[in-house]
C-alpha cells in the first residue's frame, strides 16, 4: 500500500481524510510535494514521508502557490515503490504520481485541478499581469491534468458535484464517497446555545468570499467572529468594522466551544464539499450558505440551514435574518451531520477499493 497527497502544510479537510487512511494503513509510506511536520498531526507524521525536490526551497510551505507550474514535474520525479495499491488523495497533482507496473491506482478526488479548470481568477487574482500569466499557464496545466488522469484505475469523488466535474474534464466515471466528519469530536454543548455572535471558520483566501461577509456584517453591525488565517487577513481586517473579531488560528477545542456557542455559521463561498458546515451541524449549529456546489448535498435548506442564491451582501443578510427568525431543532441538525460520520466513509471507500482491485 502507498499513499500520495498533494502537500502537507496544515490540517484541513483533505488532511483529515489522509489521517483516517493513515490509521487504516499504518505501514503505508506517504509521497507528497513538501511537508511541514509542525503543522501536521501525529497519525500522519508517524508514517515514512517522501517529499519532492521542492522541499529544499526555503519557505516553500508558505510560498508554494507561486510555484504551481513546477508541481506536475515534481510529482512525476518521485518514485513510488512496488505495491498492490496506490491511493492518491488529490486536488492538484497527487494523482500524477507514477505507480509501478502491476500497482492499481485509486484516486480519492477532492476535485480536478481547481487552479486549472475553475476559480482560477479567485486563486491567481484579477490583476492584468496575473491574468496574463494564468492564461499562459492554464493550457499546459489542463493538458497535464487530463493526461495524468489516465494513470488512475478508479476515481472516487467527494460529492456528486465533483463527480460531474470528473466526467466533464476527464471523461471518467467515479464512485461518490463523502469525506468523514468526526461526529464523536464535534458534539452539541451541555447547555442551551448562547447565540450572541455569528461564526466563520475558514482559510482567509480569496475564493472563500469572506469579503462578502465582512462587508455585509460591517454594514449591519452584527457580531461576527472569524477563525482562520490566510493571504487575505490584512485586507479583510482593513475592511472590517469593530463588530467583527478576527481570532486567527484556533485549536479544535476552541473551535468546538465556538460551534457550540454561535448563533449560526456563515459559509459565503462555493465549495466542492465543505467540511466546516458539517462540523457546525454536528454541534447543532445552523448554517447560512451560498447555495451552490457541494453544500447542496450537506445542508438541508429550511431544516439545518438557509441558502442564499446570489453572492451579494443583501442576499447574505436576508438569509441571516431568516435563519435567526427560525426556530431550529438542534437534534435534527445533528442527525443530518451523522450521515457523514467516519463509518460511512470507511465502508464506502472499502467498497471502492474492492472494485479497484477486482479483475476488470
Amino acid at each position: 500500500m502507498v499513499l500520495c497527497h498533494d502537500w502537507l502544510t496544515g490540517m484541513r479537510g483533505g488532511e483529515r481524510v489522509l489521517e483516517l487512511l493513515c490509521e487504516g494503513f499504518p505501514n503505508a509510506p506517504i509521497f507528497t510535494l513538501f511537508h511541514n511536520p509542525k503543522a501536521i498531526s501525529g497519525p500522519i507524521n508517524s508514517h515514512r514521508i517522501w517529499t519532492s525536490w521542492l522541499q529544499g526551497i526555503p519557505g516553500i510551505t508558505s510560498s508554494y502557490r507561486y510555484l504551481l507550474p513546477l508541481f506536475p514535474s515534481a510529482i512525476e520525479m518521485l518514485e513510488a515503490p512496488p505495491a498492490d495499491l496506490l491511493i492518491s488523495t488529490s486536488h492538484c497533482v497527487a494523482k500524477g504520481l507514477r505507480p509501478q507496473r502491476g500497482t492499481r491506482h485509486l484516486c480519492y478526488c477532492f476535485t480536478p485541478m481547481r487552479y486549472a479548470w475553475t476559480f482560477y481568477e479567485e486563486y491567481f487574482g484579477h490583476s492584468r499581469a496575473k491574468t496574463l500569466l494564468a492564461k499562459m499557464m492554464l493550457p499546459s496545466l489542463r493538458r497535464w491534468d487530463v493526461k495524468s488522469s489516465k494513470r488512475v484505475d478508479r476515481f472516487v469523488a467527494i460529492s456528486r458535484h465533483v463527480q460531474k466535474r470528473i466526467q466533464a474534464f476527464y471523461g471518467r466515471e467515479s464512485d461518490v464517497v463523502y469525506p468523514p466528519v468526526a461526529v464523536d469530536r464535534w458534539t452539541p454543548g451541555p447547555g442551551p446555545r448562547e447565540g450572541r455572535f455569528d461564526l466563520i471558520v475558514s482559510a482567509l483566501v480569496p475564493y472563500k468570499r469572506l469579503d462578502l461577509a465582512v462587508q455585509a456584517y460591517t454594514h449591519r453591525g452584527r457580531a461576527l467572529k472569524i477563525v482562520g488565517i490566510g493571504s487575505e487577513t490584512d485586507k479583510l481586517r482593513r475592511a472590517a468594522g469593530p463588530n467583527i473579531e478576527f481570532l486567527g488560528w484556533q485549536s479544535d477545542e476552541e473551535i468546538l466551544a465556538l460551534y457550540r456557542s454561535a448563533r449560526l455559521l456563515v459559509f459565503p463561498g462555493e465549495e466542492d464539499f465543505g467540511i466546516v458546515p458539517l462540523e457546525a451541524q454536528a454541534c447543532g449549529c445552523p448554517v447560512v450558505a451560498y447555495g451552490r456546489g457541494g453544500i447542496l448535498e450537506t445542508v438541508q435548506d429550511g431544516r439545518t440551514g438557509v441558502f442564499f442564491a446570489s453572492q451579494t451582501g443583501e442576499a447574505l443578510l436576508a438569509a441571516v435574518e431568516k435563519c435567526t427568525a427560525t426556530r431550529w431543532d438542534p437534534a435534527a441538525i445533528r442527525a443530518n451531520a451523522e450521515r457523514f460520520g467516519p463509518a460511512h466513509f470507511i465502508q464506502g471507500l472499502a467498497d471502492s477499493i474492492n472494485r479497484c482491485l477486482s479483475p476488470a
